[in-house]
C-alpha cells in the first residue's frame, strides 16, 4: 500500500438472537469505541445499526495502513473484543478496501 492510500474496514456482526444491544452494552464497558479511536493511525472507528436488521451491528474503521491495523489487532481491548465474541455472535464477515487519495 502506498502513502497516498488508507484501510477501509466494513465489519457486519450477525449477532445471536437478541443479543445487539447486549452486544454494544459489552463494547462499551470495555471502552473497544474509545481506546481504538485513540491509537495511532486510526481514522475512524464507529458502529451503526443497519436499518434493516435487529440482529446485525455495522462497524466502519479506517486506518492509516496495514501497520496501524496489525497493531490494533495486539491491542488489549482488541484481545477482549475476540473474547467475548462468542458470547453474542453468530457471525463476522470483513470487506477490506483501499481508498486512494487524490491530491
Amino acid at each position: 500500500m502506498n502513502t497516498n492510500e488508507s484501510l477501509l474496514l466494513n465489519v457486519t456482526y450477525t449477532t445471536k438472537p437478541g443479543k445487539r444491544t447486549a452486544f454494544l452494552k459489552a463494547l462499551t464497558q470495555l471502552e473497544v469505541v474509545k481506546k481504538s479511536k485513540q491509537e495511532p493511525g486510526n481514522l475512524k472507528y464507529d458502529y451503526f445499526y443497519p436499518v434493516d436488521s435487529e440482529d446485525q451491528l455495522f462497524l466502519v474503521e479506517i486506518w492509516e495502513d496495514d501497520g496501524a491495523l496489525a497493531l490494533h489487532a495486539q491491542t488489549e481491548h482488541y484481545q477482549q473484543l475476540q473474547s467475548i465474541k462468542g458470547d453474542y455472535l453468530i457471525n463476522a464477515s470483513i470487506e477490506r478496501f483501499y481508498l486512494r487519495h487524490c491530491q
